[in-house]
């Protein structure tokens, strides 16, 4: 199944920016000797293999189901982004701390100050407009849920990957500028590496809330909630069911969603009429949530299924 066109438009400005951006910055670190430059650069360089790593898990993600991934591929892209929450602490966070370190141990002036404030100017420009793009499609996304409660929800990763890099990396461009000018009028190179150790604290912060989302979606997460919804909806309706109990479902991938649905059939039912209510059921709700590659129905009494909702609810079950 395609992913959106709109991730994809996000994650190539992404790259485009980000890998023009990396070279910019390294030619500048070269020039003046600067840490905060050379982590910026370093920071640049791992946000450009994100995106290289987001659409491969994209691509993977499309794959047709098959005899050993039944319900497909959609979590390759769960996987993935989780690889991009670790390099940008590994490697981003990581060597901008030791760079910070190393600067602040022995400090040395910077030089060719122009060029840098020039590189960090393009790069803010370059930076902005990446993340205009993924904001503007998360804007789209979200509808009326708010940032944080989207962020938390959202099922596809690519999109707020992409707009958590672009706002650590304008943080990050923030903190070597004021560094930079900084070290340069109070005359204290220190506060080069200063600004170093500060982009590594904005990149770890970065990584753990991308590394606490991707997990919970690797490991599975249930559907957006109008999915259960709907298909309780169509359930409680249907002839051939004495009840619905409730629906259980879990997001498999950004556009692939199993569910399970509790019910009750009637005792004379025979199992052609309940094969047939169940393709009525499936079919109704995919007419509104195509995403749906697989609904499951579980003859189950009410309280049976209520006696195992509530072990499911009962605290130290549930992370």
């Amino acid at each position: 199944m395609a992913a959106p066109s709109g991730s994809r438009l996000v994650i190539y400005a992404a790259l485009a920016g980000n890998l023009a951006i990396a070279i910019a910055k390294f030619i500048a670190a070269g020039l003046s000797g600067s840490s905060a430059m050379l982590s910026e650069g370093v920071h640049s360089l791992v946000d450009t293999l994100n995106e290289v790593l987001l659409l491969y898990g994209l691509r993977r993600a499309e794959k047709a189901p098959d005899t050993l991934h039944p319900f497909g591929y959609g979590r390759e892209l769960y996987f993935w982004s989780f690889i991009v929450a670790l390099l940008v602490f590994a490697a981003g966070a990581g060597v901008s701390a030791y760079e910070g370190i190393q600067h602040i141990r022995q400090p040395e002036p910077a030089s060719n100050h122009a060029i840098s404030y020039s590189v960090l100017g393009i790069s803010i420009l370059f930076e902005g407009a990446s993340w205009w793009v993924a904001l503007r499609e998360f804007r789209r996304s979200k509808g009326s849920l708010g940032y944080f409660e989207a962020f938390r929800r959202s099922k596809d990763p690519s999109t707020f990957t992409v707009l958590l890099e672009d706002s650590a990396a304008l943080l990050g461009l923030g903190f070597a500028l004021v560094g930079l000018l900084a070290a340069q009028l109070l005359e204290m190179p220190v506060l080069d590496g200063v600004a170093s150790l500060c982009i590594a604290g904005v990149l770890a912060l970065t990584a753990f809330l991308l590394a606490r989302e991707t997990k919970g979606l690797l490991i599975g997460e249930p559907a957006h909630p109008a999915v259960a919804q709907r298909i309780m909806a169509v359930a409680v309706t249907d002839p051939d069911l004495r009840r619905a109990n409730g629906v259980t479902t879990l997001q498999m991938g950004p556009e692939q969603v199993v569910a399970m649905l509790s019910a009750e059939f009637e005792d004379d039912r025979t199992t052609p009429q309940i094969e047939a209510c169940i393709t009525r059921i499936e079919s109704a709700v995919k007419q509104e949530f195509p995403e749906l590659v697989a609904l499951f129905i579980k003859p189950q009494t009410p309280e049976v299924f209520a006696a195992r909702r509530a072990a499911l609810d009962r605290p130290g079950t549930t992370d």
